[in-house]
């Protein structure tokens, strides 16, 4: 079987308190999952005398990161801004070309920064627990 992917078509967000919203994905773009979960560590030098393994794993936050297109008049920035710097998370979902649909519990990370001329915006998601699959 084939596999398919593409571009994002479209990124829903629900918060609290800032409301909700539709941001739109540039095209063409690449887009990175991270779906979280526990991962182990990769080191070589984590074994035992008797040559038995010692696992050391730890929780990874889930996270989405793409470029979007910047409305400046819906003020998409000034929305990630708000939401970054609030407590409450917000329930975001990515919707792929393909019709797959993953949701995320999070909120924005990083710098928030629009570029004026490309009118663009990178956009990193991250939240709690995993990310599903609807």
């Amino acid at each position: 079987m084939a596999s398919s992917g593409g571009v994002i078509t479209e990124i829903t967000y629900n918060h609290p308190t800032i409301g909700s919203g539709v941001i739109y994905a540039k095209g063409s773009e690449d887009s990175t999952y991270d779906l979280g979960g526990i991962r182990n560590n990769d080191d070589a030098n984590m074994i035992d005398g008797a040559g038995n393994a010692i696992w050391s794993m730890n929780p990874v936050r889930p996270s989405f990161e793409v470029v979007i297109g910047w409305d400046w008049n819906a003020d998409t920035l000034g929305a990630l801004v708000a939401m970054s710097g609030s407590i409450d998370e917000g329930t975001w979902t990515f919707t792929n070309i393909n019709g797959v649909i993953y949701k995320l519990v999070g909120k924005p990370v990083g710098d928030i920064q629009g570029n004026g001329n490309a009118s663009t915006i990178q956009l990193k998601i991250q939240g709690s627990g995993v990310m599903q699959i609807l």
